[in-house]
Parts: C-alpha cells; structure tokens; sequence
C-alpha cells in the first residue's frame, strides 16, 4: 500500500479524550498554535459504520497532523486505545496514505490491497469529492492506515483552512 505510484504518507493521527487539553499540549509543547477544528457532520458524509468525533488539523513539516476526539459512544475504533478510567491520554492512531488522481485511482489502489493482509474496517464517502477507508494493519504495524481520496478542487479548498508550519 505504501508503495503504490499515487499513494503518498500524508498525515499522523492520534486520538485523545480531551481534544482542549491535546490542543494545548501541541500549542504549548510543539509550537503548533492553531488548528482547523470540526466535528465530522459534513452534508453528505455517508460512512459504514456512523462514526461522530471531533477533529482538529494542522499541516506540520509537510505531515498533517489529526486529533480526534471521539464522542462517546460514536467512534469505538477510535476510542479503544483510550483509557476506561476516563485519565487523560493522547495517544497515536493511525497514518493516512492520499491516493492521488481520480476517483478510479482511488478505486485501482483500494483493489490492488488484499482483504485478507489488509481488512477495511471503516470506509465512507462525500459525494463524489472524497472517499477514505481504513484498513487494519495493527496486527503487522501496530496501528491503522486509512486510505483517502480527494476531488483536487475539494482538497484545495480544505488545504486552505488548515493552519501550516512552518509559515510560508
């Protein structure tokens, strides 16, 4: 998956019970002063399953970091990695591979993945500007990899709200 001609390591991801207080620790810890922050309700997000958390971007270095909160009871492969005692944690979740291209190139990269080495344990879609699914590689690298697809026009303007550092 990583090797595939249109598929690059766009982004590191981590999931926290505390998006403030994770907020905090990249302003305060690493310099990174503002984030795009969202809740994933777009119009026309269709995933299966539904999964509702809060998400906060920056580009860093050419790597977009994600920090996602999910919201209880919405997000299970999210929030498995956190604490059942509610403690405070920020932990590592996934990487994202962006398939560059069209939708059929999405499409020829997610069939050139065998199910069986690479399960998809959560896809979804937004029209025809974006497709993301996850697959399950914890057991070979530890965490997920989600494979995503943008529309460039889509990707431009999303790019565009997202604070980046260094600054231009």
């Amino acid at each position: 998956m990583f090797s595939r001609p249109k598929a690059r390591h766009s982004q590191n991801a981590y999931v926290t019970n505390d998006l403030n207080r994770a907020l905090s620790i990249w302003r305060d810890d690493y310099g990174v002063s503002e984030f795009y922050v969202f809740e994933n309700d777009a119009p026309g997000l269709v995933s299966s399953p539904e999964y509702r958390m809060k998400i906060a971007l920056a580009n860093v270095g050419g790597i977009e970091i994600e920090l996602i909160e999910p919201l209880p009871g919405l997000a299970p492969m999210h929030a498995e990695v956190l604490p059942a005692d509610g403690s405070f944690a920020m932990a590592f979740h996934h990487i994202a591979v962006r398939v560059h291209g069209d939708l059929s190139d999405f499409e020829e990269h997610m069939a050139s993945l065998d199910p069986a080495a690479n399960p998809v344990v959560w896809r979804g879609e937004m029209g025809d500007v974006m497709r993301f699914a996850y697959t399950d590689q914890r057991a070979t690298l530890g965490h997920y990899v989600e494979h995503v697809w943008f529309d460039p026009a889509m990707y431009e303007q999303m790019a565009s709200a997202i604070p980046v550092y260094p600054a231009h």
